[in-house]
């Protein structure tokens, strides 16, 4: 996939701002499969923000390398808010970062359901020793336009969190 100017853009401010307030991130992905990070790290210079990037793409490396409880996932669904929370809960635990932002969702243009239609988006954002911000959104078109629209939010999400 070739990366969206403007969010390679919004991604180049973004950075300079969590520069200047001198905060490190952390991205933990599924149905972008680290898009958010290539977006960032598409920029020079990324590596003095971006700690780490994490993609778990399955429930088991959700379970693996996030700590999300498998009885969460069974519960919920990947596809959830409580999973979404999870996810940026452990990206922050399993790193240095100050930031993490989480995304799950079905892009599409199968998986979906009838409670969880193609398009279904839950994404979390999380500072170090505050309460985790979640949201839920339903995009609309192709796969391509639901993993880009899932970066933009990523991003407002992450802006949210800068003094």
């Amino acid at each position: 996939m070739i990366l969206d100017d403007a969010l390679v853009s919004e991604a180049a401010s973004l950075l300079d701002a969590y520069r200047q307030a001198r905060l490190h991130l952390v991205t933990a992905e599924s149905c972008t499969g680290g898009l958010v990070a290539a977006c960032l790290t598409e920029i020079a210079g990324a590596s003095d923000v971006v700690e780490r990037g994490f993609v778990t793409y399955s429930n088991e490396s959700k379970t693996e390398a996030l700590g999300v409880p498998v009885d969460l996932l069974q519960k919920h669904g990947a596809v959830s808010a409580h999973v979404a929370r999870a996810m940026a809960e452990g990206a922050l635990q399993h790193s240095r970062a100050d930031v993490a932002v989480a995304v799950t969702g079905i892009a599409g243009p199968s998986g979906g359901t009838p409670t969880k239609p193609v398009g279904l988006v839950y994404l979390a954002s999380l500072r170090r020793g505050q309460e985790p911000s979640v949201e839920r959104h339903h995009f609309h078109g192709d796969r391509r336009a639901i993993r880009l629209a899932s970066v933009e939010i990523a991003f407002n999400l992450l802006r949210q969190h800068l003094p």
